[in-house]
């Protein structure tokens, strides 16, 4: 495996400079993101239409599955697969990062998001502002009748849920809580330069982990009994943001070292793939805010309502389970890519389920886009945390 330690300099070309002022990059692309969906938006909506459906969700957003692969395939090339079997032995980050995920986030993201929407923020958003949702599924109730929260209405000739508008985006905050991240975390472990066969070993077990637990655990927090899970959406999203390039990675790695040799794979090739990644990163920004670009310019405060609880979620997480890995005595490797896996979340499940359970227009699914847009900018602010604190733990 690479070594990339917490105090390493980054070996390839140009990426020291990158990470140098990966802020400036960021706060560049999401501004000329929000411009260019908000002066071309017929560009920004012809490339988000561009996607694989399940039903009416864009589960897999072809532009960004492009991007996502050119993030990933560098990350995966550099991956010592023996290095992962080891990794799958070490049983103490294992066992934080599903005690973070499905023991301490669902509950926590579900408390923040109360507090703040259905309290601190409800005289902005309005206390008597509604949505109108779609009818649960399988459920035909007469016009006046009452579930839940909502009432049966009619809209435009079809039966609706009206429900207060703060539920319809604590649905949506609570979706995101139960979708731990399976993809992007490999980009955040190697930015924060973490033990890549941890974070791919981490990934496997969770995406296992999400379908068992996905359905139940969503019913429950949104008082649904069980919550349908979009199988097609996470074997989809899995199969084409990590296995593809988990594939092509693998035997990119084998060929060229077969061909080549070790050192030439080492001190040549890696050299041409090291910037590919963070420039990648950077495309999907735009694309994520010109995608959103409308949304973002005439809902400002809307998005903000949203964000503020996310951030202080995905913050806690990170702490608590970043905390608990310096406790445990966890290397730096090990314990930056397990406080980032529960921090981050598989968003594309978390919309396919909106858009499954409440409609495309619904709040839920306009707060999982939320999700969708601090998700980067976020995650980046963490690595550079976690790059400032690699002391903190022991050396590997």
């Amino acid at each position: 495996m690479v070594e990339r330690g917490p105090g390493a300099e980054s070996k390839g070309k140009g990426l020291s400079s990158f990470e140098r002022y990966l802020y400036v990059w960021v706060i560049l692309c999401i501004l000329a993101g929000i411009l260019l969906g908000k002066t071309a938006p017929g560009v920004a909506h012809f490339l988000d239409g561009l996607a694989i459906y399940v039903g009416e969700a864009p589960v897999v957003s072809i532009p960004i599955a492009v991007c996502l692969f050119f993030m990933m395939y560098p990350i995966m090339v550099k991956i010592d697969f023996g290095e992962v079997i080891k990794a799958g032995k070490s049983v103490k980050p294992v066992g934080l990062t599903l005690f973070v995920n499905w023991l301490v986030k669902p509950f926590t993201m579900y408390a923040i998001s109360v507090f703040f929407l259905g309290t601190l923020f409800l005289g902005f958003i309005g206390s008597e502002a509604v949505d109108y949702v779609k009818m649960p599924l399988g459920l035909d109730l007469p016009v006046g009748s009452s579930h839940g929260e909502g009432t049966v209405v009619l809209v435009e000739g079809v039966k609706m849920l009206e429900v207060p508008l703060w539920r319809s985006y604590l649905a949506g905050c609570i979706l995101l809580g139960i979708a731990p991240c399976t993809a992007m975390v490999l980009v955040w472990g190697f930015l924060a330069r973490g033990n890549d066969g941890h974070t791919l070993v981490m990934v496997a077990i969770n995406s296992l982990t999400m379908l068992f637990l996905y359905g139940p655990l969503g019913g429950f927090l949104l008082g649904v009994g069980r919550l349908p899970v979009p199988w097609q959406a996470l074997l989809l999203s899995i199969g084409i943001y990590v296995a593809l390039p988990l594939a092509a990675g693998y035997h990119t790695r084998k060929w060229v070292i077969r061909s080549k040799g070790e050192t030439w794979f080492r001190e040549k090739f890696l050299h041409v793939l090291t910037p590919i990644t963070i420039t990648a990163l950077l495309i999907t920004l735009v694309l994520l805010f010109s995608f959103k670009g409308e949304v973002i310019v005439g809902n400002p405060l809307t998005i903000l309502w949203i964000a503020i609880p996310l951030f202080i979620q995905t913050n806690f997480i990170f702490w608590l389970a970043y905390g608990l890995a310096r406790w445990m005595r966890l290397s730096y490797e090990d314990a930056a890519p397990s406080a980032m896996i529960g921090a981050s979340n598989h968003f594309e499940v978390a919309i396919a389920t909106a858009t499954m359970l409440f409609g495309l227009s619904s709040g839920a699914a306009l707060a999982t886009v939320v999700g969708v847009l601090i998700e980067v900018p976020v995650m980046l602010m963490l690595v550079k945390i976690c790059l400032r604190s690699g002391h903190w733990f022991r050396p590997r």
